[in-house]
C-alpha cells in the first residue's frame, strides 16, 4: 500500500513538472505532452521500488564495511 501511494507521489510530481515546463502556447500539440508525462509516470511508479532498493542495500553494504573496518581497528589498538 505504502508502495503504491509512493509511486504515485512520484509519478504525479514528475507529470506536474513535465506540464508545468512544456510549451502551453502551442495548443494543438499539448496532447502528446500528456501522453509523454502519463508514459513517464507510469516507468516512474513502475521502477522506484527497484531504485530504493538498490539505494537499502549499498547503505546496508557500507554499514557493515564500517562496522568491519572499525572491528579491525580496535583489534589493532589492543
Amino acid at each position: 500500500m505504502l508502495q503504491r501511494l509512493i509511486g504515485v507521489s512520484i509519478g504525479a510530481l514528475v507529470t506536474f513538472l513535465i506540464l508545468w515546463f512544456s510549451d502551453f502556447t502551442n495548443q494543438t500539440d499539448l496532447i502528446s505532452w500528456y501522453v509523454a508525462a502519463a508514459v513517464i509516470w507510469a516507468v516512474a511508479s513502475f521502477f522506484w521500488p527497484v531504485v530504493a532498493g538498490i539505494w537499502f542495500v549499498r547503505r546496508r553494504r557500507n554499514n557493515a564495511i564500517e562496522r568491519e573496518v572499525q572491528r579491525q581497528m580496535a583489534d589493532q589498538q589492543k
